[in-house]
């Protein structure tokens, strides 16, 4: 009996607290909303943040409440577009255009070389503020990935001390493009064939004494294109209208140093 009486005891309690949680649950319980659960369940559930929200659910909430946009979701895309418009009882007319993330940067170990070893914290926002990294181009790739580990869907790798994106895995969510300390990652779309992979805005002689694939603003892809979409920006560094270019690829036939050429993985022509 002095056993049986205290494991009676024990067992008694635990169910009388457990009837007292289940009741306490049911009182206090916040009603679930039908609506943001199946938002919630229409989205990818990448929670990658490339809605500017800090997943699906709260980018889900945001769509309930009238503050954010339907068509925020670009890892989602239009089939996703459509799903949150058929939830909210609007139209889908919005075109989407898919996008993707490119690195406009073509300085690999084959075009541009190290001017230091760099030995200290292994991110590019920490190589960055050592003299803009270990590398000659100050606008170029720092190569150590910031990029590659912002990504949720791991579509970004290093080869040759160069980010680059496997378009195929990419969803364009943009996590990648504020990971990068030197802006050079950007969203284009999809179907896009051409870019310059260049940031450098210095004069072309110094561009080329950096990198031997970087813009040197001689404007021949300016002269070339047949629909006036490439320009040459602060005289040195040209820059591709994707909401005009045809994607002919006449500018990157005309470039001298191939710093505009076909998309592609990696940075040879």
């Amino acid at each position: 009996m002095e056993i049986i009486i205290p494991v009676v005891i024990t067992v008694v309690s635990g169910l009388l607290l457990g009837l007292l949680l289940a009741v306490l649950g049911h009182i206090f319980a916040v009603p679930k909303d039908e609506t943001i659960e199946k938002l919630t369940e229409a989205l990818p559930g990448a929670n990658c943040g490339g809605c500017g929200y800090a997943g699906c659910e709260d980018y889900a909430k945001a769509i309930k409440n009238g503050e954010a946009a339907l068509s925020l979701c670009s890892a989602g895309g239009e089939e996703v577009y459509k799903e949150i418009c058929s939830v909210m009882g609007a139209t889908s007319d919005e075109k989407i255009t898919p996008k993707k993330a490119f690195v406009f940067c073509g300085g690999c170990i084959d075009y541009t070389e190290d001017k230091m070893k760099y030995r200290g914290i292994n991110t590019c926002k920490a190589a960055n503020m050592y003299f803009q990294g270990k590398g000659k181009c100050d606008f170029g790739c720092l190569g150590i990935g910031d990029c590659a580990a912002a990504c949720p869907f791991g579509a970004i790798s290093i080869k040759d001390d160069l980010a680059v994106i496997d378009r195929t895995v990419c969803t364009g969510c943009g996590a990648c493009v504020s990971a990068c300390p030197n802006f050079l990652i950007s969203l284009i779309p999809a179907d896009q064939t051409v870019a310059v992979r260049c940031k450098n805005v210095e004069k072309g002689v110094l561009t080329r004494k950096a990198c031997t694939h970087g813009c040197i603003g001689c404007r021949k892809c300016e002269k070339t294109c047949p629909v006036g979409a490439v320009t040459v920006e602060n005289g040195f560094l040209a820059k591709i209208d994707y909401d005009t270019c045809i994607s002919c690829g006449a500018c990157a036939s005309a470039c001298p140093t191939g710093a505009v050429f076909p998309i592609k993985e990696g940075c040879k022509n």
